[in-house]
């Protein structure tokens, strides 16, 4: 079976690799976008049948922006994907570390970094809009002194040398991406403690509303396994919560907590029901 699937940034990006280790059953047409919401435009316009974005990352936290389109445009969340970030120098080939003065790519990417730039103080840090957009536009020059910072496959994407691989700081780099859907995933297995519900709430202004809508939860003896705050624009001082929690949207524990949830709580927006990732056996 075909499908089309959107993301940000360039062919050889992470984003890629996500959408392909999880639709890795399928015959895959990816469709790239500049920004992430040119992404959810190619979704809400029916160019694509999903999109795939990071959501966060274990050493830089949550990507906001994604979050807040989440909110905006309101799809469905239909599966998540765990990968393994692994930072790449990349240049043209033959190109030596003694020959590069400036690296692009991504500011987190370079940020992730920090050790190698560290032990090559000569090397200058240039920040980019995308990793493997980094190393397309160093392909597309002929200068042997710019570098990019990217993945494996968008050195053998663009025709060009790992000159030195691995060079993030730390080796526990993984994001995390949400698959989103216009349809919902509407037939859970029978286990449903294999599944995550997200969802996100702003609170009424009356006394212990955040306790109380962490203990619509707890009583229940539902695992919340993210809990983060993000400002609500428009409203200073007030604050959206970002919940994933164990569990089914269709679990009668769920339905009654997000029921009990709606006493204390506005615009209670579900982003969606999905499997928990799973690491695949090698």
């Amino acid at each position: 079976m075909k499908i089309k699937i959107g993301f940000q940034g360039v062919i050889g990006a992470y984003s890629e690799a996500a959408g392909a280790n999880y639709f890795n059953d399928y015959d895959i047409e990816f469709i790239t976008a500049d920004s992430f919401r040119e992404v959810f435009e190619l979704l809400e316009n029916d160019v694509v049948d999903n999109i795939v974005l990071p959501i966060e990352n274990s050493l830089a936290g949550s990507i906001h922006e994604n979050y807040d389109l989440m909110q905006e445009f309101k799809y469905h969340i239909i599966g998540e994907e765990i990968l393994r970030v692994s930072h790449n120098l990349i240049a043209h080939k033959g190109t030596k570390l003694e020959d590069i003065k400036e690296v692009y790519s991504h500011p987190q990417a370079l940020a992730q970094c920090k050790d190698f730039f560290l032990a090559n103080r000569s090397i200058s840090k240039v920040p980019f809009y995308d990793t493997a957009g980094s190393v397309k536009m160093v392909s597309e020059g002929e200068n042997r002194s710019i570098a990019g910072i990217a993945s494996k496959k968008a050195a053998v994407d663009y025709d060009m040398e790992i000159v030195k691989e691995g060079i993030e700081s730390d080796k526990t780099n993984y994001t995390r991406f949400v698959v989103l859907s216009k349809k919902k995933d509407e037939a859970p297995d029978a286990n449903l403690l294999t599944y995550k519900t997200s969802l996100v709430f702003s609170l009424k202004s009356i006394p212990g509303a955040l306790f109380k809508s962490i203990s619509v939860f707890a009583l229940r003896d539902i695992d919340m396994v993210k809990v983060e705050s993000r400002p609500l624009v428009g409203s200073p001082w007030e604050y959206l919560f970002y919940v994933d929690i164990v569990g089914h949207c269709t679990d009668e524990r769920i339905k009654r907590a997000i029921d009990n949830l709606a006493e204390v709580a506005d615009n209670i927006n579900v982003f969606g029901s999905y499997k928990k990732f799973i690491p695949k056996k090698d």
